[in-house]
């Protein structure tokens, strides 16, 4: 269990702060993170604009964004006693995998976010996270603190920007100029002081390619995103019926999207991760939709055990897949695919499937 930061803060004072940080950065390679900075706890300028989103309602049905008010902008809130947050950053993206484009390509294929592809990097970024806090504990004694990785209420993307990790691109993602942005984000609120990094500056520029590049328009203006329209929110956070309107863009993506991220031209410098926990499982990176569709909840569950992907379900994996298969090509084994689910018992799902089927008539 995390040990809760104390009301007050205490200095670091048995190792030099510069060395302790040197430190820190050692011990986070040793760990596999990729990136380590510590971000000043100020963030009064972005909470004015995640309100503005909120106000929006952007946010769609993910009503967790605002249900703990502010302490999601003011870390000291959450966690009294919280000075400092040690950002990190771990790279995820899987250079085994089959090639993304070439599967998006493939209206047949299902195609998976390149995160999920792996291990639940919750899983696995939490428990490396506690290990850093274990050698930290070992350098200067007992110290409160809390490890998150997007599992509480953080600005972590705002938090890595302060941590000198990256900054937020106009398709709201962290961007590094050195790594691209295909990387987790993990912090730890702690109740020492450590010398803060020097916040990255933006280097988007006039490049806009994310942009026209999301097939549902999500990317309403520069830095705003909708995410009611997005395709990652409507395949994973979304619970009820995807809206007509979005169901022949989605194409074959069938968990998450990373059209943006592929249009980014700083991913060219995004390396392959060397995490084998995040090595592609049973060929989730191009398998054919009726493979998927297929699939029993006993054998959803087997084979998405440890996964990101089992948070849906298998409810809205068939949801999700069935959509795909209304915009694959009418040949005799998508139809008897989709006809093999017309009788689900999930209204849920028949719904789709009727969708879907209409669409090969």
């Amino acid at each position: 269990m995390d040990t809760p930061a104390s009301t007050s803060a205490s200095p670091v004072d048995s190792l030099e702060p510069a060395t302790l940080l040197a430190r820190l950065r050692q011990w986070s390679e040793e760990l596999g993170f990729t990136g380590l900075g510590i971000a000043n706890i100020d963030l009064s300028s972005d909470e004015s604009l995640f309100f503005d989103w909120l106000r929006a309602g952007f946010e769609g049905e993910m009503h967790y964004m605002s249900r703990h008010g502010r302490k999601r902008t003011r870390p000291a809130s959450l966690i009294p006693g919280t000075v400092s947050c040690i950002s990190v950053r771990m790279d995820y993206w899987p250079g085994e995998a089959a090639n993304a484009e070439a599967v998006l390509a493939e209206p047949t294929a299902g195609y998976v976010s390149r995160y999920a592809l792996g291990r639940d990097y919750h899983k696995v970024m939490r428990a490396r996270l506690k290990l850093l806090c274990e050698r930290l504990a070992q350098a200067v004694g007992t110290f409160g603190h809390r490890v998150f990785t997007d599992s509480a209420p953080v600005l972590e993307k705002a938090l890595a920007r302060n941590a000198g990790l990256g900054w937020i691109g106009k398709h709201t993602n962290l961007i590094d100029r050195n790594a691209g942005s295909y990387f987790f984000l993990g912090e730890i609120f702690i109740d020492l002081t450590l010398p803060v990094s020097t916040p990255s500056s933006a280097h988007c520029g006039t490049c806009s390619a994310c942009i026209p590049a999301c097939p549902t328009g999500a990317i309403v203006a520069p830095y705003r995103l909708d995410a009611r329209r997005c395709i990652s929110y409507l395949t994973i956070e979304l619970k009820g019926a995807i809206p007509l309107e979005f169901r022949r863009a989605i194409g074959n993506r069938i968990y998450g999207c990373d059209d943006c991220q592929l249009a980014c031209p700083w991913n060219k410098f995004a390396r392959p991760t060397g995490e084998k926990d995040f090595a592609v499982r049973h060929g989730l990176d191009d398998t054919q939709l009726a493979r998927l569709f297929a699939w029993s909840e006993s054998e959803f569950l087997e084979r998405t055990q440890g996964s990101a992907i089992r948070r849906i379900g298998h409810e809205r994996w068939l949801r999700n897949i069935a959509v795909a298969l209304g915009n694959a090509p009418s040949t005799p084994d998508i139809k008897a695919a989709l006809q093999s689910r017309e009788d689900h018992t999930s209204p849920l799902v028949r719904e789709h499937v009727r969708w879907a089927l209409a669409q090969h008539v």
